[in-house]
Protein backbone atom coordinates (compact mmCIF):
# COMPACT_ATOMS: atom_id res chain seq x y z
CA UNK A 1 0.00 0.00 0.00
CA UNK A 2 2.82 2.43 0.82
CA UNK A 3 4.41 1.79 -2.56
CA UNK A 4 1.05 2.34 -4.28
CA UNK A 5 0.63 5.70 -2.55
CA UNK A 6 4.11 6.77 -3.64
CA UNK A 7 3.17 6.00 -7.25
CA UNK A 8 -0.11 7.86 -6.80
CA UNK A 9 1.62 11.12 -5.83
CA UNK A 10 4.74 10.88 -7.97
CA UNK A 11 3.13 12.53 -10.98
CA UNK A 12 1.87 15.58 -9.12
CA UNK A 13 4.71 16.66 -6.85
CA UNK A 14 8.25 15.93 -5.68
CA UNK A 15 7.05 13.37 -3.20
CA UNK A 16 9.82 13.16 -0.58
CA UNK A 17 10.13 16.93 -0.16
CA UNK A 18 6.50 17.98 -0.36
CA UNK A 19 3.84 15.41 0.50
CA UNK A 20 4.30 11.74 1.25
CA UNK A 21 1.72 9.60 3.02
CA UNK A 22 3.37 6.39 4.08
CA UNK A 23 3.55 6.04 7.81
CA UNK A 24 1.81 6.91 11.06
CA UNK A 25 3.23 9.69 13.22
CA UNK A 26 2.00 9.91 16.81
CA UNK A 27 2.82 12.98 18.89
CA UNK A 28 4.03 12.78 22.46
CA UNK A 29 2.08 14.12 25.42
CA UNK A 30 2.57 17.59 26.79
CA UNK A 31 3.65 19.06 23.49
CA UNK A 32 4.07 22.82 23.16
CA UNK A 33 3.27 24.68 20.00
CA UNK A 34 3.58 28.01 18.29
CA UNK A 35 0.31 29.88 17.64
CA UNK A 36 -1.59 28.44 14.67
CA UNK A 37 -2.06 30.55 11.58
CA UNK A 38 -5.26 30.53 9.52
CA UNK A 39 -4.86 30.24 5.78
CA UNK A 40 -5.50 33.23 3.59
CA UNK A 41 -8.55 33.34 1.36
CA UNK A 42 -8.30 32.46 -2.29
CA UNK A 43 -10.36 33.87 -5.14
CA UNK A 44 -11.30 31.31 -7.79
CA UNK A 45 -14.18 30.17 -9.99
CA UNK A 46 -15.18 26.70 -11.12
CA UNK A 47 -15.15 26.18 -14.86
CA UNK A 48 -18.45 24.28 -15.04
CA UNK A 49 -21.93 25.80 -14.80
CA UNK A 50 -24.87 24.66 -12.69
CA UNK A 51 -28.42 25.73 -12.09
CA UNK A 52 -29.77 25.79 -8.53
CA UNK A 53 -33.42 25.56 -9.67
CA UNK A 54 -35.08 23.28 -12.25
CA UNK A 55 -35.36 25.18 -15.51
CA UNK A 56 -33.40 28.09 -14.08
CA UNK A 57 -30.54 29.91 -15.73
CA UNK A 58 -27.13 28.31 -15.41
CA UNK A 59 -24.73 29.79 -12.92
CA UNK A 60 -21.06 29.27 -12.23
CA UNK A 61 -20.09 27.92 -8.83
CA UNK A 62 -17.73 30.61 -7.56
CA UNK A 63 -15.59 30.46 -4.43
CA UNK A 64 -14.54 33.88 -3.23
CA UNK A 65 -12.29 34.58 -0.28
CA UNK A 66 -11.17 38.00 0.91
CA UNK A 67 -7.90 37.46 2.78
CA UNK A 68 -7.24 39.19 6.06
CA UNK A 69 -3.89 40.98 5.53
CA UNK A 70 -2.60 40.02 8.98
CA UNK A 71 -3.54 36.35 8.57
CA UNK A 72 -2.20 36.27 5.02
CA UNK A 73 1.16 37.68 6.15
CA UNK A 74 1.35 35.31 9.13
CA UNK A 75 0.66 32.31 6.91
CA UNK A 76 3.44 33.35 4.55
CA UNK A 77 5.78 33.56 7.54
CA UNK A 78 4.91 29.98 8.50
CA UNK A 79 5.67 28.77 4.97
CA UNK A 80 9.00 30.62 5.15
CA UNK A 81 9.81 29.02 8.50
CA UNK A 82 9.07 25.56 7.11
CA UNK A 83 11.43 26.16 4.19
CA UNK A 84 14.12 27.82 6.30
CA UNK A 85 14.23 25.44 9.27
CA UNK A 86 12.51 22.19 8.24
CA UNK A 87 12.44 21.52 4.49
CA UNK A 88 14.13 23.87 2.03
CA UNK A 89 12.27 22.28 -0.89
CA UNK A 90 8.80 22.73 0.62
CA UNK A 91 6.33 24.20 -1.87
CA UNK A 92 2.73 24.89 -0.80
CA UNK A 93 1.37 24.58 -4.34
CA UNK A 94 2.87 21.10 -4.75
CA UNK A 95 1.76 20.16 -1.24
CA UNK A 96 -1.81 21.25 -2.04
CA UNK A 97 -1.90 19.11 -5.18
CA UNK A 98 -0.50 16.10 -3.30
CA UNK A 99 -2.99 16.60 -0.47
CA UNK A 100 -5.81 16.67 -3.03
CA UNK A 101 -4.74 13.28 -4.39
CA UNK A 102 -4.55 11.90 -0.85
CA UNK A 103 -8.04 13.25 -0.13
CA UNK A 104 -9.45 11.50 -3.22
CA UNK A 105 -7.83 8.19 -2.28
CA UNK A 106 -8.65 8.21 1.44
CA UNK A 107 -12.23 9.43 0.97
CA UNK A 108 -12.85 6.53 -1.44
CA UNK A 109 -11.46 4.03 1.06
CA UNK A 110 -13.70 5.50 3.77
CA UNK A 111 -16.81 5.25 1.61
CA UNK A 112 -16.01 1.56 0.98
CA UNK A 113 -15.25 0.85 4.68
CA UNK A 114 -11.72 -0.28 3.81
CA UNK A 115 -10.33 0.74 7.18
CA UNK A 116 -7.37 -1.64 7.11
CA UNK A 117 -6.19 0.01 3.89
CA UNK A 118 -5.99 3.32 5.80
CA UNK A 119 -3.14 2.01 7.97
CA UNK A 120 0.05 3.89 7.16
CA UNK A 121 -1.96 6.75 5.68
CA UNK A 122 -4.10 7.84 8.64
CA UNK A 123 -3.10 7.98 12.32
CA UNK A 124 -3.97 4.71 14.09
CA UNK A 125 -6.09 6.31 16.80
CA UNK A 126 -8.07 8.19 14.15
CA UNK A 127 -8.82 5.02 12.14
CA UNK A 128 -10.67 3.51 15.09
CA UNK A 129 -12.74 6.65 15.59
CA UNK A 130 -13.62 6.78 11.88
CA UNK A 131 -14.71 3.15 11.93
CA UNK A 132 -17.03 3.81 14.87
CA UNK A 133 -18.55 6.87 13.18
CA UNK A 134 -18.98 5.17 9.81
CA UNK A 135 -20.79 2.24 11.43
CA UNK A 136 -23.60 4.66 12.34
CA UNK A 137 -24.01 6.22 8.89
CA UNK A 138 -26.65 5.16 6.35
CA UNK A 139 -25.54 3.94 2.93
CA UNK A 140 -26.27 7.28 1.24
CA UNK A 141 -24.02 9.13 3.69
CA UNK A 142 -21.25 6.60 3.19
CA UNK A 143 -21.44 7.17 -0.57
CA UNK A 144 -21.23 10.94 0.01
CA UNK A 145 -17.82 10.53 1.69
CA UNK A 146 -16.16 9.66 -1.61
CA UNK A 147 -14.86 12.61 -3.65
CA UNK A 148 -14.66 12.06 -7.39
CA UNK A 149 -11.64 13.86 -8.94
CA UNK A 150 -13.85 15.58 -11.53
CA UNK A 151 -16.25 16.84 -8.86
CA UNK A 152 -13.74 18.64 -6.63
CA UNK A 153 -14.61 22.30 -7.12
CA UNK A 154 -11.97 23.94 -4.92
CA UNK A 155 -9.18 23.16 -2.44
CA UNK A 156 -7.07 25.46 -0.29
CA UNK A 157 -4.68 25.27 2.69
CA UNK A 158 -6.11 26.39 6.01
CA UNK A 159 -4.48 26.45 9.43
CA UNK A 160 -0.72 25.89 9.74
CA UNK A 161 0.87 24.82 13.01
CA UNK A 162 4.44 24.22 14.25
CA UNK A 163 4.76 22.05 17.35
CA UNK A 164 7.47 20.99 19.83
CA UNK A 165 6.97 18.31 22.48
CA UNK A 166 8.77 17.87 25.80
CA UNK A 167 11.43 15.70 24.17
CA UNK A 168 12.33 18.30 21.55
CA UNK A 169 10.54 16.54 18.67
CA UNK A 170 9.34 18.92 15.95
CA UNK A 171 6.07 18.71 14.03
CA UNK A 172 4.32 20.67 11.29
CA UNK A 173 0.61 20.36 10.56
CA UNK A 174 -1.35 21.79 7.63
CA UNK A 175 -5.14 21.73 7.44
CA UNK A 176 -6.57 21.37 3.92
CA UNK A 177 -10.12 22.39 2.98
CA UNK A 178 -11.97 20.79 0.06
CA UNK A 179 -15.29 21.54 -1.64
CA UNK A 180 -16.77 18.78 -3.80
CA UNK A 181 -20.02 17.75 -5.46
CA UNK A 182 -21.83 14.46 -4.86
CA UNK A 183 -24.93 12.90 -6.37
CA UNK A 184 -25.52 10.75 -3.27
CA UNK A 185 -29.16 10.96 -2.20
CA UNK A 186 -29.06 12.77 1.13
CA UNK A 187 -32.05 14.12 3.08
CA UNK A 188 -32.66 17.82 2.56
CA UNK A 189 -31.71 18.74 6.14
CA UNK A 190 -28.98 16.13 6.68
CA UNK A 191 -26.01 18.38 5.86
CA UNK A 192 -26.25 21.87 7.29
CA UNK A 193 -24.98 24.65 5.03
CA UNK A 194 -24.81 22.53 1.87
CA UNK A 195 -26.38 23.62 -1.42
CA UNK A 196 -28.20 21.54 -4.02
CA UNK A 197 -27.56 22.15 -7.74
CA UNK A 198 -29.54 20.89 -10.73
CA UNK A 199 -27.00 19.76 -13.30
CA UNK A 200 -28.00 19.50 -16.96
CA UNK A 201 -26.88 16.24 -18.55
CA UNK A 202 -26.69 15.56 -22.30
CA UNK A 203 -28.44 17.35 -25.14
CA UNK A 204 -31.97 16.40 -24.08
CA UNK A 205 -31.82 18.66 -21.04
CA UNK A 206 -32.09 15.94 -18.39
CA UNK A 207 -31.15 17.13 -14.90
CA UNK A 208 -29.39 15.51 -11.97
CA UNK A 209 -29.23 16.81 -8.42
CA UNK A 210 -25.81 17.31 -6.88
CA UNK A 211 -24.98 18.55 -3.41
CA UNK A 212 -21.95 20.68 -2.59
CA UNK A 213 -20.12 19.32 0.47
CA UNK A 214 -17.00 20.33 2.38
CA UNK A 215 -14.21 18.27 3.96
CA UNK A 216 -11.27 19.10 6.20
CA UNK A 217 -8.16 16.90 6.24
CA UNK A 218 -5.20 17.72 8.48
CA UNK A 219 -1.73 16.50 7.50
CA UNK A 220 1.08 16.21 10.02
CA UNK A 221 4.77 15.46 9.62
CA UNK A 222 7.53 15.04 12.18
CA UNK A 223 10.68 16.98 11.30
CA UNK A 224 12.91 15.59 14.05
CA UNK A 225 16.36 14.64 12.75
CA UNK A 226 16.56 11.03 11.66
CA UNK A 227 12.80 10.61 11.20
CA UNK A 228 11.48 9.63 7.75
CA UNK A 229 9.89 12.57 5.83
CA UNK A 230 6.36 11.17 5.91
CA UNK A 231 3.06 13.04 6.17
CA UNK A 232 0.15 11.47 8.07
CA UNK A 233 -3.53 12.44 8.12
CA UNK A 234 -4.43 13.21 11.74
CA UNK A 235 -7.88 14.79 11.32
CA UNK A 236 -10.79 14.06 8.95
CA UNK A 237 -14.10 15.93 8.84
CA UNK A 238 -16.78 15.70 6.14
CA UNK A 239 -19.41 18.43 6.45
CA UNK A 240 -21.87 17.10 9.03
CA UNK A 241 -21.25 13.50 7.99
CA UNK A 242 -18.03 13.01 9.98
CA UNK A 243 -17.38 15.67 12.65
Amino acid sequence: MVENMAVLFRGCCRFPSTLRISRVVLTGSGKARLPRSAGAGVVSAAARQYSSEPGGSKQKVVFVGIPNPVIWFRTKIYYFLIRAYFDKEFNIEEFTEGAKQAFIHVSRLLSQCQFQALEGLVAKDLIGKLEDKCSLLPLSSMQALSADPDEIMHSTPGDVGIYYDDNGRKFVSILMRFWYLTNARLPEDSVEGSHIFKVTIGEEGETESKRLLTAHYEFQREFTKGVAPDWTITRIEHSKLLD
